[in-house]
């Protein structure tokens, strides 16, 4: 069911980013078959389990099972069983509407829901399981179970996310819609999951590992090479954009934890009743401002430029690491005494030997600093540094 759930997880974000790239390509991509295959592989756990509370003999099982249809499994394999007959049939629904109506590439569609609903039911379904299974079992289970609690309980965040793309994109984040959207849909699924997870920072938890899944995708999807393939064509590009940057949800989960920390003697009511405002106010409050910064022109597009800033930064390594600078440096520092006493360290950062500001920019590989009879720092200084500030930055003079 795991396996399901995370092929799910990347083919939803790879089959966005392959319409936001390349286009409505055939229905066939590997971006597509890894949705369904979410469907096919839950499909097949769910009805081992079914089958074996069903027709086996174990009454321990069938203590624990509901009966449905004349069949026996626990709950939360009907409810994912349902989901997996939703996504496969969302499959030929979708390929019948593109046929029917175009080439639309909108995420909220009615076959788009159908699979988002049955997504949605198979990852409700495995919760139910994960919760049944944490009561039965002992610590060192319990705890790994938790984490796969986490998982998909972020899943969830991330994919009711998704579905409100539209009105939470960034030129929509200083409109009331953005933030009315996120309060009905956002913390019905984190604090629910929170609850269910029964520790302290389950908020934090949560929405931190959906933060690091959606930063994975930001960072990874660029380095796929792509071409569009359907028209028009407005920016060429070369590789896949991925969705987006992800929302700031874990301010107003870091709140929620504050909150319960503090309120653990409230009754669920009164504290939902105050969660609630917390949640959308702290959201309010980051997400707001930090519009500004998407809607700037360096992440105007909507994606960062990650093979660009990697190329920057090892060249930047480079141009240290290689500099004569350093090497003079280097060598100063193990040489003979009268180069130690020339090449202060004062003047490799820039600084002149009175201790004020000087010509940084002089002090490279073009200047030579061979003054072997030199007594003093005065006389190492002269006619070469003097001569190649003025020369290169005219209205600037060494002192000294």
């Amino acid at each position: 069911m795991f396996a399901g759930i995370a092929c799910g997880l990347v083919g939803g974000q790879w089959d966005i980013s392959w319409h936001m790239s390349i286009g409505r390509d055939t229905f066939w991509t590997p971006a597509h078959i890894l949705i369904q295959l979410t469907g096919v592989l839950v499909g097949m756990a769910c009805g081992y389990m079914i089958l074996t509370a069903t027709f086996g003999r174990d009454t321990a099982i069938q203590s624990r099972s509901v009966k449905i249809w004349g069949f026996r499994g626990p709950l939360g394999a009907f409810i994912a069983t349902w989901g997996c007959v939703a996504m496969l049939t969302s499959a030929p629904f979708d390929n019948w509407w593109h046929n029917a109506y175009g080439l639309d590439v909108k995420i909220v569609s009615p076959p788009h829901m159908l699979l988002s609903l049955g997504s949605f039911a198979i990852k409700i379904g495995t919760l139910a399981l994960m919760a049944g299974l944490m009561n039965r079992s002992e610590e060192k289970v319990r705890r790994k179970l938790m984490w796969l609690f986490v998982f998909v309980g972020a899943v969830c965040v991330s994919q009711l996310g998704t579905i409100l793309t539209m009105s939470t994109w960034p030129v929509n984040m200083h409109a009331a819609k953005c933030y009315l959207a996120v309060a009905f849909a956002i913390p019905p699924a984190l604090m629910g999951t929170a609850w269910g997870l029964g520790r302290r920072r389950a908020c934090t938890l949560i929405a931190g590992t959906y933060t690091l899944i959606l930063l994975a995708f930001e960072w990874i999807l660029p380095l796929i090479p792509a071409e569009p393939k359907l028209g028009p064509v407005y920016q060429h590009i070369t590789h896949l954009i991925p969705l987006r940057f992800p929302l700031l949800f874990i301010v107003p989960a870091i709140m929620l934890d504050l909150l319960w920390n503090k309120t653990k003697g409230w009754g669920r009511w009164e504290l939902a009743a105050v969660s609630g405002p917390v949640f959308v106010l702290s959201f309010l409050a980051v997400q707001w401002p930090f519009a500004n910064f998407l809607m700037s022109p360096p992440h105007g597009t909507g994606y960062s430029e990650w093979r660009t800033l990697l190329t920057s930064i090892q060249q930047a390594f480079s141009t240290i690491l290689t500099s004569s600078k350093l090497q003079r440096i280097r060598a100063a520092s193990s040489g003979p005494p009268w180069l130690q006493r020339c090449w202060s360290p004062s003047l490799a950062r820039g600084w002149d030997w009175r201790g004020e500001t000087g010509c940084g920019g002089c002090v490279d590989e073009k200047i030579s600093i061979a003054h072997a009879d030199c007594s003093d720092l005065g006389a190492c200084a002269g006619g070469s540094i003097i001569t190649e500030c003025a020369r290169r930055q005219p209205g600037r003079v060494l002192r000294g």
